[in-house]
């Protein structure tokens, strides 16, 4: 008999020699692989959720620098300039849009503002003056604050001192003006590290992959390879999609008669850049203007947005990512969903590049199905 028989062979270790013939064994050895991904899982969920403010800020910059980078190349492509040269182009490109949208929008955003705002008080009156000439309107309106437009008064004393009135008008200055700078601070970090990634993408790519072992650098830069190319894509894609939406929408406006089309079908435009959820925010500027002009204006926009929105999810939308990025309405309405939840209005914004970014990975990272394997 030969000895060799008795002993494990070369590369198995005793556990799983014994797992292969215990069945207790084999099945504790499963409970500790499964323990050991949940913990794994419940680390990075927690991990995310303590640093979620900086990962955004992070991903944002890294998309900025994607889109960036890429427009530069374009330019190089067309133009046989050096990168640095292209890149600084672009920048200048649209930071000049950028300054010709608000000196050109601006005042006229800021006129039709100070209009809506006056129509809506006038209607507001009126929608008081009619409540209040009857029995059950006058009820709801004693009912309500005077906040609401009601007759009913805060306060101990049936008001509210003017101290409390300058306290809280203090809060509420103090409060806007700590958001706004906080929101420019952000914006400000985004933009200047989106700039220095988009610069040189390779040393900081080269520095990300020092954190992986080195027999493991080619594959994790296959996977850095991949989530920047299914963000440019899908960039692209989007940049098309937005591209069309704020076209039709201008032109749309202005055939309707609506103030500010130009405006508003940038703005309508930029909005698309959230699916399915920026459209709408995108549409509420140009209806409530437009119904501040008349009421049959503000029908004929909301049926030229319902339009325009039903051809760009059925028709244009899944031509485009098809062409790009392949991500099922589903699957993007339930990334916003989560990330909506765990990293709050940002998370809901760059959903759909985290999810495209991540199912990138995952295609790199796995192997595919075989025809066996699918449903």
């Amino acid at each position: 008999m030969d000895a060799r028989s008795d002993t494990p062979q070369a590369g198995v270790s005793e556990r799983d020699v014994g797992s292969a013939t215990d069945p207790r064994a084999a099945a504790l050895n499963r409970i500790y692989a499964l323990l050991r991904l949940a913990l794994a899982t419940t680390f990075v969920l927690l991990a995310v959720w303590l640093v979620k403010d900086v990962l955004t800020v992070v991903f944002a910059a890294c998309l900025l620098a994607v889109i960036l980078h890429g427009v530069a190349r374009l330019v190089q492509r067309f133009t046989r300039m050096p990168f640095w040269v292209s890149l600084t182009l672009v920048v200048l490109a649209m930071i000049g849009l950028f300054a010709g949208f608000v000196l050109v929008a601006g005042p006229g955003l800021a006129d039709q503002a100070v209009k809506l705002k006056q129509a809506l008080s006038d209607q507001a009156h009126g929608l008081h003056d009619r409540l209040a000439g009857t029995n059950w309107g006058d009820t709801i309106l004693n009912q309500l604050p005077a906040s609401l437009g009601g007759n009913r008064q805060g306060g101990a004393n049936g008001g509210i001192g003017a101290g409390s009135i300058s306290k809280e008008m203090f809060g509420s200055v103090a409060g806007i003006l700590g958001s706004v700078f906080g929101l420019f601070g952000t914006l400000l970090v985004i933009v200047v590290a989106g700039l220095y990634l988009a610069a040189s993408p390779e040393t900081y790519a080269n520095g990300v992959l020092r954190l992986v072992s080195k027999p493991h650098r080619p594959h994790a830069r296959t996977l850095l390879q991949a989530a920047g190319n299914a963000l440019w894509a899908w960039s692209a894609g989007q940049a098309l999609d937005m591209l069309v939406v704020g076209v039709l929408s201008g032109l749309g406006l202005w055939a309707i008669g609506v103030p500010l089309a130009l405006v508003l079908g940038v703005v309508a435009g930029l909005c698309n850049f959230v699916p399915y959820i920026g459209a709408a925010i995108g549409a509420i500027p140009a209806i409530v203007i437009a119904f501040s002009v008349g009421s049959g204006a503000g029908l004929e926009t909301c049926a030229l947005y319902a339009v325009i929105q039903g051809f760009e999810g059925n028709v244009m939308a899944p031509l485009i990512q098809n062409r790009a990025v392949h991500l099922p309405p589903g699957l993007t309405i339930l990334s916003q969903t989560a990330f909506g939840a765990i990293l709050g209005v940002p998370g809901l914004i760059f959903a759909t590049p985290l999810t495209a970014a991540i199912l990138a990975v995952m295609g790199k990272a796995t192997p595919s199905l075989s025809e066996n394997e699918k449903l």
